[in-house]
């Protein structure tokens, strides 16, 4: 089978973008196989590009321009027609073409409350916004991979518990960039949110399971691979979090993540 990242300098650009702003997700992507990866690099790709919007000026409606720009590229790719060139959009296009992209829509506007500097109103609120972002980016990439529709609402879950972890290990960067990130920063808090993701994942299979029924579109949940070992650090050590200790040893990623 041929590299479909030979003589493509787009995709290349996109696995480039996911390693120098996603580290684990692109450690996930290197993990399976690689007709995989040139499906999910260029979604994870989207996704960093949203999500450095908010960020790309202290001007609120530079930032909405910027979100506003991804949301028309979406109708375009959407539409089946010509698409702006763009090394991200130009594969995301191929990629996503005659799906449904109301998740990655509904994604891009989530994004919109980065640019609000209060906290989130309680852990529903939290919870709402990851299963935007976190959740749709994951169900969109297992859709692309031709997952069967029946483990979405599993894959949600496992997104929702991947976002929570991601999202504590920014609080910091967060907290420097003058917002508010938590809707409760206490370690009680964070102890009560963390079971209350975990126990949410014990109702469904564990991920092994999962990946092994999704056949060759398990590769999408491969991302997931850290977030029990990591929401069981948060209940044994809330304090972690503001310190910017929220990580697995290195050899304990390298095991977890050939494990999963």
């Amino acid at each position: 089978m041929s590299d479909p990242f030979t003589d493509n300098p787009d995709l290349v650009a996109c696995a480039s973008l996911v390693q120098k702003g996603d580290a684990d997700r692109f450690a996930a992507a290197m993990a399976v196989p690689v007709s995989a990866r040139a499906v999910l690099f260029p979604i994870y790709a989207f996704n960093i590009e949203v999500s450095r919007a908010a960020w790309a000026s202290k001007e609120p409606i530079i930032a909405q321009m910027r979100l506003q720009w991804w949301l028309d590229t979406l109708d375009e790719i959407e539409a089946g027609g010509m698409v702006r060139r763009h090394e991200v959009v130009t594969p995301l296009a191929l990629v996503l073409q005659g799906q449904d992209l109301r998740r990655l829509r509904d994604l891009t506007r989530a994004r919109e409350l980065d640019l609000e500097k209060a906290p989130f109103a309680d852990a529903d609120a939290l919870d709402s916004y990851l299963d935007q972002t976190a959740g749709f980016l994951a169900v969109q990439a297992a859709d692309a991979l031709g997952a069967p529709k029946a483990v979405f609402p599993e894959i949600m879950y496992w997104g929702r518990a991947a976002g929570f972890v991601r999202y504590l290990q920014a609080v910091p960067e967060l907290e420097t960039r003058g917002k508010l990130p938590l809707p409760d920063g206490r370690p009680e808090a964070l102890v009560a949110m963390a079971t209350a993701q975990l126990d949410s994942l014990a109702k469904h299979r564990s991920l092994r399971r999962l990946k092994r029924a999704m056949g060759p579109a398990g590769a999408a949940v491969q991302e997931f691979w850290q977030a029990k070992p990591l929401l069981q650090q948060i209940v044994r050590d809330p304090n972690c979090v503001a310190e910017g200790r929220l990580q697995l040893s290195e050899f304990s990623r390298h095991w977890r993540l050939l494990a999963t």
